[in-house]
């Protein structure tokens, strides 16, 4: 693979990314993780006018007929979109007394900005999946991606794109389920992929069957609409139950089981819940293993078995069984005695 290495002035950068002839996030980059304090460090660097590594690029979409194209930043994302959030004032960057805003430095000051030269290294025209192999194997070592992101560089597809629909959902919004942490680095992508995996097969180990579905799902997942419909029959089940939003129900590892075994009570057993009652199931239940969590119960009841599932190892699959099995039995169908 040739390669080759520029400098390039930072206002041409920017003017590019105002222009969107370069693409500072394809579909295989990670979310932005940077927190404001790196922004702010970053951006010290450039304006006492040191050097930071080199960017990668690519080639992108080309017309011929306008022989108009762009660019893919391949490796770089965090630091142009700091660099362009600071040239742009955008509001959510926040600068401390001693990190003036850009509006606010001097004529100076800002040719000395725009001025800054920026090593490029430009990987050419090469095919999308050598580009997202390059990515994978920068930041392997360099960036420490979690397995989420490295997904996210291998398909970005049809299946990883309903995952990020379902995390979007107003449901796990109105119950914080995910952090602003999680959500950068993309684990309320992969927690709502486990949901929907368990949901189309079984319980499994931690995030095996994860790869399998996103690469089986890439092109094309046909199973989107009936999918999304009993997902969100599910939380509106869930929703209907009232549980007090302080529950244990919503932590994730015990929302993960109440989540797959509502669907499977109303989706694969066809069973007519009794919300009333299996509210108070519920409600009674959780009750009780925060008892066994606070050291007032020991025994072998089914709340200290749940406790224990969800205490250690709570994605593994033995541990997935016992707690489904314990809060498919407080589930409780309309008629039943």
């Amino acid at each position: 693979m040739k390669t080759s290495a520029t400098n390039r002035r930072l206002r041409v950068l920017l003017t590019a990314i105002a222009n969107e002839t370069l693409i500072p996030r394809p579909d295989f980059q990670r979310r932005l993780v940077w927190t404001n304090r790196d922004k702010v460090e970053f951006l010290r660097t450039v304006l006492q006018g040191y050097p930071f590594p080199e960017i990668y690029v690519a080639a992108g979409k080309v017309d011929s007929a306008t022989g108009e194209g762009t660019e893919l930043l391949v490796d770089g994302q965090q630091r142009l979109t700091t660099l362009y959030q600071y040239f742009k004032g955008d509001e959510h960057l926040r600068l401390p007394p001693d990190v003036p805003p850009y509006a606010e430095l001097s004529e100076k000051e800002k040719l000395e900005f725009l001025e800054y030269e920026v090593v490029v290294r430009d990987l050419g025209n090469l095919p999308i999946e050598t580009i997202r192999e390059v990515f994978l194997r920068i930041n392997s070592t360099s960036y420490g991606l979690n397995a989420m992101e490295i997904h996210n560089a291998r398909y970005a597809g049809a299946f990883k794109q309903f995952g990020e629909r379902v995390a979007q959902h107003q449901f796990f919004v109105d119950h914080q389920m995910f952090s602003p942490s999680e959500i950068r680095r993309m684990d309320d992508i992969r927690y709502c992929l486990g949901l929907i995996v368990t949901i189309m097969s079984t319980y499994f180990n931690r995030d095996s069957e994860l790869e399998n579905f996103l690469e089986r799902y890439n092109e094309e997942f046909e199973e989107e609409n009936v999918v999304y419909s009993e997902v969100e029959g599910t939380l509106k089940a869930i929703e209907q139950l009232g549980l007090d939003r302080r529950s244990r129900a919503f932590k994730k590892a015990d929302f993960f089981t109440l989540f797959v075994e509502i669907h499977r009570a109303l989706f694969k057993k066809r069973i007519q819940v009794d919300i009333e009652r299996t509210a108070q199931a519920l409600q009674e239940f959780y009750e009780e293993v925060e008892r066994v969590a606070h050291g007032r119960l020991n025994d072998e009841s089914p709340a200290s078995q749940y406790y224990r599932a969800a205490l250690q190892a709570s994605n593994d699959r033995r541990n997935r069984i016992i707690r489904g099995s314990i809060i498919e039995s407080r589930i409780v169908p309309l008629g039943s005695r």
